[in-house]
């Protein structure tokens, strides 16, 4: 990271030859006189500050009109298990934010999966805060290490896209501390995040754009945070609150009118079947006359915008904004090695959920490959994370680069895809479908692959978590059908699967990106491993779910209760002993790895987790050995599992190793509301698996 030559001091002595109306114009967006940037700060040439662009993410780089590498989401990298492939993914996200010019990226996204059928699950991690943010940890080091600045997003509990201008958490302190706040908390103290991105809801009843409890005596008081806190979009509510409250910059900073033409507004809000996705809210620009009218007259005291021009040019300075170098010439875009990365996250992202020994397919197997959108990749989900790649790879391209008989038939018609920036969905153009077609050649081809997927976007939560369409009904058939039938699913997060009996492998694929096809190909034919485990249940329905009942999602009087405090995710499957389709930490290899023995060491700052894994296939293979500690000893409530460690390992064709995992005192901590953090003293457990559900050793430890 480029070094600073500057002192606070120099920042102060900066700051204080500014007037007052120039210092306003720092802490408020304008136009990009370039057209690129999501979001841009003018700087001050006569002082000698440059601007600063801000540039939407985290799957890739969505520069106004240009074109990036897109990437897989975000919960197909979590998927991995893997933080050093989250921190080479971070990198080349830096390396190509460089590239367009650019000094923020806006991302990566931390927020707990809470709700199964949430419209932003695919831009976020996983329902467990430690696999979240070992992952953004990984993530900003990879950014940040490209002198690019990483946004962290959004702060805190955005947990649905329904109502969300308006919506209140209604959240207990003790499941903020727990599950909600572990990965910014972490993004800050471990990863050193240049910023941090506030939610649009509210919290407890305050907007997080002015929650001074959790912006500054908790993010920065607390946790030492010093780098610049800003809105979302048109999420600033106030003038004086917010500036009081922490928050350091407003975005955009100018009205909506202003920011889009109105000859234009049509195309970037969409639309779809259910109607145009919810309006932005119609706010003025807080931080521009407004607030400086609000220091003029003694509502907020000028050193109060002094602290966030100081937090703002420390950022700069750290990521070498006053050195007067072109930014894009240590850029990289769309290169060799960022499409083999694309790739290579793909199929460690990809899941294999179900395989009765169909996989690896045989280069000589004729296939009949299935589904209403594979002649199409899957790049991502509506909103403000699109990217619009130089190259993709569809199921149907890859598939034909590696196999020599593929036959194709969509068998239902395609499923629209939500757009934030293009009028209406994307449908492709498409000849007439009948799931006859498509039963004709799956009862013809060795195996049938049907791809099927959902449709996901910013500004709106699914209906449920159903296959749109009648792909189910698609699927059902061809299984009824073909002598082979796997099933791929392209999802933002879980989905029903009311045909599972019926086929005869499942894969999970996410939202693989630019890479689909040809990751799909590797994985299918066996040239690679499916690496990925589950970063989040896939329970049988959303009644499986804390989020069921209309109280918790979405909430009514613009309220969403919280009630299940802590017990989210599987922790929650856990206590209300309900059987999931699939559990959290789940996921099958090609090779059989197994677990020989497991043993427990007491060290110098608590416990060591070894254990010894051998391949016994005749093929390289992947495991990931999970680590889960129950805080019986707690004199409140606690979860039957909670992941504390993680390890992803690669083991060639009768290979053996020792996997060690370290577990400190904290990870044996509660949260206990009068006390604070709270280590559980006594004797707890913990166990080691393959997933939360299928556990291979179980130790007792007295802390």
């Amino acid at each position: 990271m480029t070094d600073s030559n500057k002192s606070p001091s120099d920042h102060r002595a900066l700051v204080e030859t500014l007037s007052l109306a120039e210092k306003i114009e720092l802490v408020h967006g304008s136009i990009d006189p370039a057209g690129k940037a999501t979001g841009y700060l003018p700087g001050n040439e006569r002082v000698g500050i440059p601007p600063l662009r801000m540039v939407d993410g985290p799957l890739g780089v969505r520069a106004m009109g240009e074109r990036a590498t897109a990437f897989p989401s975000s919960i197909a990298l979590a998927a991995s298990w893997r933080p050093d492939l989250a921190h080479t993914f971070g990198a080349a996200l830096g390396r190509e934010t460089a590239a367009h010019d650019q000094d923020v990226i806006l991302g990566p996204g931390v927020n707990i999966i809470r709700v199964p059928q949430g419209g932003r699950n695919f831009e976020y991690y996983s329902e467990d805060p430690y696999l979240t943010a070992q992952l953004a940890v990984g993530t900003i080091r990879g950014i940040q290490s490209e002198d690019i600045a990483a946004t962290v997003k959004h702060y805190a509990a955005n947990n649905q896209e329904t109502n969300r201008y308006e919506v209140s958490a209604a959240v207990s302190e003790r499941a903020l501390r727990e599950i909600y706040l572990p990965a910014f908390r972490a993004a800050v103290e471990e990863a050193d995040v240049h910023s941090v991105m506030t939610a649009y809801n509210c919290v407890n009843g305050v907007y997080m754009g002015e929650h001074e409890r959790l912006l500054t005596d908790v993010l920065k008081d607390e946790w030492g945070f010093d780098g610049f806190v800003v809105s979302d979009w048109w999420g600033t509510r106030s003038t004086v609150s917010a500036a009081r409250a922490g928050l350091d910059i407003e975005m955009p900073g100018v009205e909506f009118s202003e920011y889009v033409p109105e000859e234009t507004a049509d195309e970037v809000t969409g639309s779809d079947d259910e109607g145009d996705f919810p309006p932005i809210p119609d706010v003025p620009a807080y931080f521009g006359v407004p607030l400086q009218e609000a220091v003029e007259s003694g509502e907020v005291d000028e050193t109060v915008l002094d602290a966030k021009l100081l937090r703002l040019l420390g950022v700069m300075e750290s990521i070498g904004c006053f050195t007067g170098d072109d930014r894009s010439a240590d850029g990289v875009l769309d290169s060799a090695d960022h499409r083999q990365l694309a790739r290579d996250v793909a199929t460690e992202g990809t899941i294999m959920l179900t395989n009765d020994g169909t996989l690896p397919l045989s280069e000589s197997d004729s296939i009949a490959l299935i589904g209403p959108n594979a002649d199409a990749a899957k790049l991502g989900g509506g909103g403000s994370s699109e990217v619009s790649p130089v190259t993709e790879t569809s199921p149907l391209a890859g598939l034909k680069e590696r196999a020599s008989d593929v036959t194709f038939e969509r068998g239902v018609p395609s499923i629209a895809e939500s757009s934030f920036f293009d009028e209406g969905d994307d449908v492709p153009e498409e000849s007439d479908t009948s799931i006859d077609a498509a039963v004709s050649i799956a009862g013809d081809a060795d195996c049938a692959v049907v791809v099927a997927q959902d449709d996901a976007t910013e500004f709106r939560d699914r209906p449920d978590i159903e296959l749109p369409g009648a792909q189910n009904e698609l699927i059902a058939a061809v299984a009824d059908a073909a002598e082979r039938t796997v099933v791929v699913l392209r999802t933002s997060g879980p989905i029903e699967m009311p045909w599972l009996d019926a086929v005869d492998a499942v894969l999970e694929t996410w939202y693989p990106g630019q890479a689909d096809g040809a990751a799909l190909a590797d994985v299918l034919f066996g040239d690679a491993d499916p690496g990925g485990r589950l970063p989040v249940t896939f329970g049988q329905s959303v009644a499986d779910y804390p989020t069921a009942s209309e109280a918790a999602f979405p909430g009514s009087d613009d309220v969403a209760t919280y009630d299940e405090g802590v017990f989210v995710g599987y922790r929650y499957f856990d206590r209300q002993d309900t059987d999931p389709l699939f559990p959290f930490g789940h996921g099958l290899s090609y090779a059989s790895i197994e677990y020989d023995a497991a043993a427990v060491s007491e060290t110098a700052t608590g416990f060591e987790i070894a254990v010894d894994l051998t391949n016994s296939s005749d093929r390289a293979g992947k495991e990931v050995v999970q680590v889960y500690v129950d805080k019986e000893a707690a004199p409140i409530a606690t979860p039957d599992r909670e992941l504390a460690g993680f390890a992803a390992v690669s083991l060639g064709a009768g290979e053996s190793t020792t996997v060690t995992i370290q577990l400190d005192a904290d990870d044996f901590e509660y949260y206990d509301e009068d006390a604070g953090w709270t280590v559980a003293e006594g004797t707890n457990t913990v166990s080691v698996g393959r997933s939360s559900r299928d556990i291979t050793a179980r130790f007792t430890l007295d802390i």
